[in-house]
């Protein structure tokens, strides 16, 4: 595959980053506060845990490592000791770094860079959880049956020390070939458990291949990545572990949740009619849940189908909720359960004060007047940073497929349609499988949705972002 590079490229790039106002550097104040904090955090009130092993696994470039897991077989089950980077040690309630958090939201990411929500002196260095370092943390003690249902949860201050950093694709090896020490080689086996658990409250996750930007001597292209069965194990065990940080919040009558309304009956019968296109069989009598466990994302149509379910994920936001009166909807209906985001504070806002809220209930103590002023000002926060942060991915892949097809416009390629509008059925998306390509096609008559469809490119710009095919 050829890379896409140039002037072109990188001068889209600036013009998005100017565009979403995205932030250029940290001013003065809030760098020298974070290298301040960086040298100094506070641990007055955190416990030695260093003794435990712990291990991350993360993607092999990254150094914002906000998590680190150790897993035991207890008698009676397991206990799942979760790491999660204390950001509150190093942000001080009211500093400049705390303001220009707030201004960020999120962490945003682009295929030359990442605009970081905390100075990289603190999110690449001292408060991530990096192997050999030691770190505060907040740490998440779990205990589960043997069947994976969570037995009892406690979150307390604690300083930890990871033991490696691994990666998702060399776990799965280490995984498949046997040659993994029993703490490791648990994570399967908690993972499967709380996959089966899932299923048991009609809970589903969405194995979607993703459309990622490849980096490759300094050029960018486009691939497809199927999760491995690694990545769906980790990622259970951050799903156990903003349930048991939902359900500690509920008990104490003060959180913040992350929420999401069942799907209208509309949206899931435009769901029926895509599954009757892609030629999957969908029986009215099974669940959609059951449908979507059944699926292989190797294959094409299945792939397209379960891209499509991910329309029944959208209207997902944050709840606040005091004196015990929960909001409603309170139910993450995808979770199936009560849920909130506490995993990943080196990147996203609100698990910093979700942290402190479960720390609080945890101690049987009334959460710090910080957070209390804050809450009912996160969901507002979050959903503007979330807006941004999907804009910001969303049109980072257009650029680069923009200015890795400049120069092609009139070529055919081989597509599949994945979805065609309900109003215009002359319009849709198509997916190319070589280069990695997801872009609208427009054509003279309706598209036929789920079926092989040759088309030409008609439009590649990177300044504007857009890619069109039209039907040959």
């Amino acid at each position: 595959m050829t890379g896409a590079d140039g002037t072109a490229l990188r001068a889209a790039l600036r013009e998005l980053r100017t565009r979403l106002d995205v932030p250029d550097g940290f001013p003065a104040a809030v760098l020298a506060e974070a290298a301040e904090a960086a040298r100094a955090p506070d641990v007055s009130a955190h416990l030695d845990a260093t003794d435990l092993p712990f291990l991350t696994i993360d993607p092999p470039a990254s150094t914002d490592l906000d998590q680190a897991l150790y897993l035991e077989r207890r008698r009676h089950g397991f206990r799942v000791f979760y790491a999660i980077a204390d950001v509150a040690a190093f942000v001080r309630p009211g500093g400049a770094l705390d303001a220009e958090a707030h201004r960020r939201v999120t962490t945003l990411y682009f295929p030359d860079g990442r605009a970081p929500l905390h100075p990289a002196p603190l999110s690449e260095w001292a408060a991530s959880l990096l192997p050999g370092e030691t770190r505060p943390a907040a740490l998440w003690r779990i205990d589960l049956d043997p069947e994976g249902r969570t037995m009892g949860a406690e979150v307390r201050r604690a300083v930890v020390r990871s033991r490696a950093k691994l990666d998702y694709a060399g776990v799965q090896r280490q995984i498949d070939a046997g040659t993994a020490e029993e703490p490791l080689a648990l994570l399967a086996v908690i993972g499967r458990l709380r996959e089966e658990q899932e299923t048991a409250r009609g809970g589903i996750s969405l194995n979607v291949p993703e459309q990622e930007i490849v980096e490759h001597d300094g050029t960018y292209g486009l691939g497809y990545r199927t999760p491995l069965p690694a990545d769906g194990w980790n990622a259970q065990l951050s799903l156990l572990t903003g349930m048991a940080a939902a359900a500690l919040m509920r008990d104490s009558g003060t959180g913040i949740l992350r929420t999401l309304p069942v799907a209208p009956d509309g949206a899931v019968a435009r769901l029926r009619r895509s599954a009757q296109a892609l030629h999957i069989d969908w029986p009215h009598h099974v669940a959609y849940a059951e449908v979507v466990r059944s699926l292989d994302p190797a294959k094409s149509s299945h792939a397209a189908f379960l891209q499509e379910c991910t329309t029944l994920l959208r209207g997902a936001g944050y709840s606040v909720f005091e004196h015990g009166v929960l909001p409603t909807p309170a139910v993450h209906a995808a979770v199936a359960e009560l849920y909130t985001h506490c995993t990943a504070p080196l990147r996203r806002l609100v698990d910093r004060y979700a942290a402190e809220l479960c720390l609080s209930a945890t101690a049987e103590t009334r959460p710090p007047e910080w957070v209390l002023q804050a809450l009912r000002g996160l969901p507002k926060e979050m959903a503007e940073g979330s807006r941004r942060a999907n804009t910001v991915e969303r049109e980072c892949v257009d650029v680069v497929e923009a200015a890795l097809l400049r120069g092609r416009v009139g070529e055919v390629f081989d597509g599949y349609v994945i979805d065609v509008k309900e109003d215009r059925p002359s319009v849709g998306t198509v997916h190319i499988e070589d280069p990695a390509i997801v872009a609208r096609v427009e054509s003279a008559a309706p598209l036929p949705l789920g079926e092989r469809l040759r088309v030409r490119l008609t439009r590649a710009d990177p300044g504007s972002s857009k890619v069109l095919f039209a039907p040959v």
